[in-house]
């Protein structure tokens, strides 16, 4: 369970990261490439923060994660300017791909689309009575 101190840090971290990251993406190019900040979790010792990315379009995912993972010790630091007020110590910051609303995206495209799974019973796997 997350303490309030958690979900504060967190709150402060995701909402700085945002600015850092689409800043970055603008300066770097990207227009037209949102990235938000699905989630941030931070550890219960307050040194590890996992900071969830959501990237539109998806086909820029893979390279910009590739570069935001080299860039961390910029991010970080870039982070620790805006927050030095708010935060003593920044966490180690660990990026992840949320890949949630393309998994809601697959469904559902199945179920509108001709595969549905309700309305055509074959392609579910059959189970086996016990």
């Amino acid at each position: 369970m997350e303490t309030q101190r958690q979900k504060k840090i967190a709150g402060v971290i995701q909402k700085d990261i945002v600015d850092i990251l689409q800043r970055a993406a603008l300066e770097g190019g990207l227009q037209g490439t949102i990235i938000s900040v699905s989630k941030v979790s931070v550890t219960t010792d307050l040194s590890i923060a996992k900071v969830y990315l959501s990237i539109f379009p998806g086909k820029e995912a893979p390279a910009l994660m590739e570069g935001i993972q080299s860039n961390r010790p910029l991010i970080k630091h870039e982070l620790a300017q805006r927050t030095r007020h708010q935060l003593r110590r920044v966490p180690e910051l660990l990026f992840f791909l949320d890949d949630s609303l393309d998994y809601i995206e697959k469904i559902e495209k199945s179920l509108k689309g001709d595969e549905n799974p309700i309305e055509d019973r074959d392609l579910l796997p059959k189970r086996k009575k016990s």
